[in-house]
């Protein structure tokens, strides 16, 4: 309601100034010449800031401006054409030369108001993509076609500020509350073939999210790729550093494929238990990958050698000291995971839970994971693009993350990697939940069930 009258307010303002414009043009008193500057000036204003709300941030305000600003441009447009076409029905040369005058003022006050929204709307959404962008700059010319374009980003532009406006709402009420500040700090650890990178956050919007509500949140900063072993010494390393400078006696580990591996080596086999409260695992393959092996084997030896080749001297130009792509994805086989199953066992006095999503269709994922579910389902069932759901259970099982409607979440939605808006799963809200259950459970509470949308499904 509250954007409805931004935009009625929008269209008023254009009502009022194209009529003045014409009559002036056309010579009329001189006081309207005042009233002419006046409503030119508030037709500049209304440009400048077409909306504003004070419980939203600057990028929303803004961008929320640009959606009316585009979506009153196309109303006023769409008024000129249907006003022309009257004019032109009714015949006259004189009308038509007025009508002519006018459309010609309507249509430039309109395109002045779409032009300006547009820009700030595909300068500032972050759930437009890249290929909606692409799709309308080379198809804006094609008649209908670019109003499908246009009413498709006005569409998800507008769910975008519904979306984070209510998640301001959200945190501003619970913020005395911090819910998310456990006693002791959380340590996010990637999987493979990631890093911890300063720019760009493996965890997408999620670290923000918990920081916002209290969370001291750290990172495993280990390589890339190595093996089990490796990754959990440069692992245990990293712990002992985050009690060194957090103060704190132990940490909350929530760690994301391969890590969730990683994690639990150090824990049992590096003597890091003393130092771990709780390892939550997310999309872990912790009895392995049986299509790996298949692929493995598929390829000739001297294939996967350039490829590991290529890899590792890749990322140790982006800062991996010794990065070792063949030993960090052999030991995700399932025979390598069924031995290590038998030799890594669970540390009293750690709590362990895990928790997993699964893809609908291969349309749910981006590339490589639309490949990754067919293969996947081939051999495991269902699964998220690289891990089958039974390959991920481990310790207390959180239910299975799965979505209303057919799309589904994969391996990288579970950890915000496209930084997506998805309907019927809120993945920030998803580990505020998570990690509010960690600081309940440290309080002495029963652990609870976390619907996707981060619903509680039992009451604390």
């Amino acid at each position: 309601m509250y954007n409805i009258l931004f935009l009625f307010l929008n269209i008023v303002v254009y009502a009022a100034v194209q009529p003045l414009v014409v009559r002036n043009l056309y010579g009329a008193e001189p006081y309207r010449y005042v009233v002419l500057v006046v409503m030119v000036l508030v037709f500049l204003a209304n440009q400048s800031v077409p909306y504003f709300r004070r419980s939203s941030g600057v990028r929303l305000n803004v961008m929320m401006g640009g959606y009316i600003l585009t979506v009153g441009g196309i109303v006023c447009l769409t008024l000129d054409g249907v006003a022309l076409a009257y004019s032109f029905a009714k015949g006259g040369s004189g009308t038509m030369l007025q009508s002519a005058l006018d459309i010609s003022v309507g249509v430039g006050l309109a395109f002045t108001s779409f032009f300006n929204g547009f820009v700030r709307v595909m300068l500032l959404s972050r759930q437009l993509g890249l290929w909606l962008r692409i799709a309308w700059v080379l198809l804006c010319w094609v008649p209908f076609l670019n109003l499908y374009l246009t009413v498709k980003v006005c569409r998800r532009v507008r769910r975008e500020f519904i979306v984070e406006q209510s998640r301001e709402e959200l945190n501003d009420v619970r913020d005395e509350r911090q819910v998310c500040a456990t006693r002791y700090p959380v340590l996010l650890v990637h999987g493979i073939f990631f890093r911890d990178w300063q720019y760009f956050n493996y965890w997408g919007r999620i670290p923000s999210e918990l920081k916002r509500n209290g969370c001291r949140v750290y990172y495993g900063h280990h390589q890339s790729a190595a093996s089990i072993a490796d990754s959990a010494r440069e692992l245990a390393e990293q712990i002992v550093h985050v009690i060194d400078e957090s103060g704190a006696t132990k940490v909350n580990i929530i760690a994301h494929s391969k890590g969730g591996l990683d994690a639990r080596y150090a824990i049992s086999c590096l003597g890091m238990d003393k130092y771990v409260a709780s390892l939550t695992t997310i999309n872990t393959p912790h009895h392995g990958c049986m299509w790996e092996e298949r692929v493995l084997k598929f390829f000739p030896l001297w294939a996967v050698k350039l490829v590991a080749w290529q890899y590792n001297a890749l990322f140790s130009r982006l800062g991996d000291s010794s990065p070792n792509f063949i030993a960090g994805i052999a030991a995700l086989t399932a025979h390598r995971m069924e031995r290590f199953n038998a030799e890594v066992k669970d540390a009293p006095g750690v709590k362990y839970q895990s928790v997993m999503s699964v893809m609908s269709k291969s349309s749910s994922a981006q590339f490589p994971l639309n490949l990754g579910f067919s293969l996947v389902k081939r051999y495991e069932g269902r699964n998220d693009g690289l891990v089958s759901v039974d390959s991920a259970w481990w310790g207390r099982r959180i239910p299975l993350v799965v979505p209303q409607g057919k799309r589904g979440l994969s391996h990288g939605d579970m950890i915000d990697l496209f930084r997506e808006n998805i309907d019927g799963f809120d993945v920030r809200e998803f580990y505020v939940s998570l990690v509010s259950e960690l600081k309940y459970v440290e309080d002495g509470g029963e652990p609870y069930d976390i619907s996707p949308d981060g619903v509680i499904l039992r009451d604390r």
